[in-house]
């Protein structure tokens, strides 16, 4: 079994299997890639093999941590990739460009306060209001400003009003009305917006309360409806290209920035 070039140990993982899990593995059914591990191996292009997080840990954008060979190639449009086997409990994947994926995490390493950000995003993006709500709740280690905004104190980052740095410079309504997250939309709606109280449905207002979501002051705060990604839409635009589900929002207007 190959070894990890920076830690020295076999490129697998170990997992905690519950009592259900230890049961089917001592009866034999389990695969062999189910027992206590699962396979966690990057194989490079210069045939260096790295645990995943041993990886993140030292990559250094272009060169192989390892043996210092240049990663980098590019794909017959002229863009730049960094091509990898990557082995893990979902299977083998060989040619895998993992670029966009380490040009990120090297950001965050150097701008860790915009993690919960991007976290932000993603769940915007996966429809998961439980963990928007307690991302905002939550301030991960830092003071929040006193009126719970979501804004970080420590460095000016508004969680709410971020967006997307590695592509497509789309707010979290972006990202909720290209998914057709609608609760997500009707949630940021709520708390970073002026859209007025009566337009919202009594079952938002009500699931609002629920989770203890308040409605912050928007005095000098950009309302997030007249936020554009990187190719100058703002979300009511990107709905009206998708249509189907956001035909109804469209007419009624609220997904309209307010006039300046």
């Amino acid at each position: 079994m190959a070894k990890c070039v920076t830690c020295h140990k076999p490129v697998i993982l170990d997992i905690e299997l519950d009592e259900d899990d230890e049961d089917e593995t001592m009866g034999g059914s389990a695969s062999a890639n189910t027992g206590s591990y699962v396979d966690d191996d990057v194989q490079l292009q210069c045939g260096c093999h790295f645990h995943w997080q041993c990886l993140l840990d030292s990559y250094s954008m272009t060169e192989c941590p390892d043996c210092g060979r240049n990663l980098i190639t590019t794909t017959p449009s002229g863009e730049q990739q960094l091509l990898c086997n990557l082995k893990n409990e979902g299977g083998l994947q060989e040619g895998l460009d993992i670029l966009p994926i380490l040009t990120e995490e090297s950001y965050l390493k150097a701008y860790p306060e915009e993690r919960r950000c991007r976290a932000f995003l993603d769940f915007c993006g996966e429809g998961d209001v439980e963990a928007i709500v307690d991302l905002l709740n939550d301030d991960g280690g830092e003071e929040e400003d006193e009126d719970g905004s979501g804004e970080d104190a420590g460095h000016g980052t508004d969680v709410l009003r971020y967006q997307d740095q590695f592509g497509s410079l789309g707010s979290g309504l972006h990202f909720a009305v290209q998914n057709q997250r609608m609760e997500v939309a009707w949630l940021l709606l709520f708390v970073a917006s002026t859209l007025k109280v009566d337009q919202f449905p009594t079952a938002v207002l009500q699931a609002a309360q629920n989770l203890g979501i308040q409605r912050e002051d928007q005095n000098g705060k950009p309302d997030i409806r007249s936020l554009k990604d990187s190719q100058g839409m703002t979300a009511e635009e990107r709905a009206a290209s998708i249509g189907e589900v956001w035909t109804e929002w469209l007419q009624s207007g609220r997904l309209k920035p307010p006039a300046s």
